[in-house]
C-alpha cells in the first residue's frame, strides 16, 4: 500500500509539468528520480511544517527547489501580470479634465432643452386668441357697449344679493331701441326687479346707477326707491361706488322728460329727454363728486340691465 506522500506525489505528477515522467512506471520508480525529487522538494518548501510520514519535518532534510521549478513558477506569475496589464491599458485613461468637460456638455444639452421648450411655450402663448363674444363669458343675454369682465366682477360684488347670480337681460340700448326716454321707460316694464343704468361720455367715463324698475314717471318732482340705490363711476382709475349717506332721500326721479339720481345741491346723474346730452355734480345723498369727465357732457349711449332666474335667448 502506498504511502500518504507516495499518493499526494503521483497526484501532483499529472499537473505539473516538471514531474512528466513515464505514466506506466510505478510511484516507487518516480520517487528515485530527479523529477520526482523535485516535485518532493516542492510539496515540502509549501508545506514544511508536515511530513508526509505524518510526523514533523525538519527544514535540512529536503534539498531546495530546482530552479527550473522556480523559473517556471516565476514566468506562469509575470505571464499573469502581462495579462492583467493588458486588461488595464484596454480602458481609455480617465482624469478629472474629461469629466468636467461630460459635465459641462451635459448643462449645455439639458439648457438648450429648457430653452427650447421655453420657446415653444412663449410661441404657444403669443398665439392669437379666438374673438369670443363677451356674452359667452359673462351671464349677459346680450353684448355690452360697456361692460368688461373686470366691471362685470365689480358689479356681481355691489348688487343687492336678491339678484346677484342672476342673469343680465338687456331691457333697453340705445344702440338698438333709438334714442328716447319714454321708450327707455317702457321698456323697464319688462321685469320687475332692480334696473342698473349704465351710460357712458364721450371721453370714456362710464357711470350710472341702480334704480328700482319698472320705472314710473310722476307728473310732479317726487323722489323715489329705497336705500339700495347707488351711483357708481370709471373716472378715479378704478370702478368706484357711492351708497346712500343717510343724509336725505333723495334716491332718484322718474319724469316723462327727465331721468335723474340723488338730490341735495346737484344731481348726481341727471339725462335729458332725448339721451344725448346729460349734467353730473356732486350731491349730499350719495357724497359723490362729478361722475363723468365733465359736469355736462354729451352720451355715448345708455343700457338699461335688469334680471332674471335662468337663462333664456339673446333678444333679437
Amino acid at each position: 500500500m502506498y504511502s500518504f506522500k507516495d499518493k499526494v506525489t503521483d497526484k501532483l505528477s499529472h499537473l505539473l509539468p516538471n514531474s512528466n515522467s513515464n505514466s506506466n512506471s510505478s510511484p516507487q520508480a518516480n520517487l528515485g528520480s530527479k523529477e520526482g525529487k523535485s516535485l518532493s522538494s516542492y510539496l515540502s518548501y509549501v508545506i514544511p511544517s508536515i511530513g508526509f510520514g505524518g510526523s514533523k519535518t525538519n527544514k535540512h532534510q529536503h534539498d531546495p527547489i530546482p530552479s527550473d521549478s522556480v523559473e517556471y513558477n516565476y514566468e506562469k506569475i509575470e505571464n499573469q501580470d502581462d495579462k492583467l496589464d493588458n486588461y488595464v491599458d484596454c480602458s481609455p485613461p480617465c482624469n478629472n479634465l474629461d469629466l468636467l468637460k461630460d459635465d459641462i456638455i451635459g448643462e449645455d444639452q439639458t439648457s438648450r432643452r429648457s430653452s427650447s421648450s421655453s420657446e415653444v411655450f412663449e410661441e404657444a402663448n403669443e398665439q392669437p386668441t379666438p374673438n369670443i363674444s363677451k356674452k359667452s363669458l359673462l351671464n349677459l343675454t346680450d353684448d355690452s357697449t360697456f361692460i368688461s369682465p373686470e366691471l362685470y366682477e365689480f358689479f356681481e360684488s355691489c348688487l343687492p344679493n336678491i339678484v346677484k347670480g342672476r342673469q343680465w337681460v338687456l331691457l333697453y340700448s340705445t344702440l338698438k331701441d333709438g334714442i328716447s326716454l319714454r321708450t327707455l321707460i317702457r321698456k323697464s316694464a319688462e321685469l320687475s326687479s332692480p334696473g342698473l343704468l349704465i351710460v357712458g361720455d364721450r371721453k370714456g367715463a362710464v357711470f350710472g346707477g341702480l334704480l328700482e324698475c319698472p320705472l314710473k314717471p310722476t307728473p310732479k318732482r317726487k323722489y323715489q326707491g329705497t336705500n339700495q340705490t347707488f351711483v357708481f363711476t370709471t373716472i378715479y382709475g378704478q370702478p368706484t361706488l357711492f351708497r346712500p349717506t343717510g343724509a336725505n332721500r333723495y334716491y332718484y326721479m322718474c319724469l316723462s322728460d327727465l331721468l335723474a339720481i340723488g338730490g341735495g345741491g346737484d344731481y348726481a346723474l341727471c339725462l335729458d329727454e332725448d339721451l344725448l346730452t346729460g349734467t353730473s355734480g356732486p350731491c349730499d345723498t350719495f357724497g359723490n363728486k362729478c361722475l363723468a369727465h365733465s359736469p355736462e357732457f354729451e352720451l355715448k349711449n345708455v343700457e338699461l340691465w335688469g334680471f332674471r332666474h335662468g337663462s333664456s335667448p339673446s333678444r333679437g
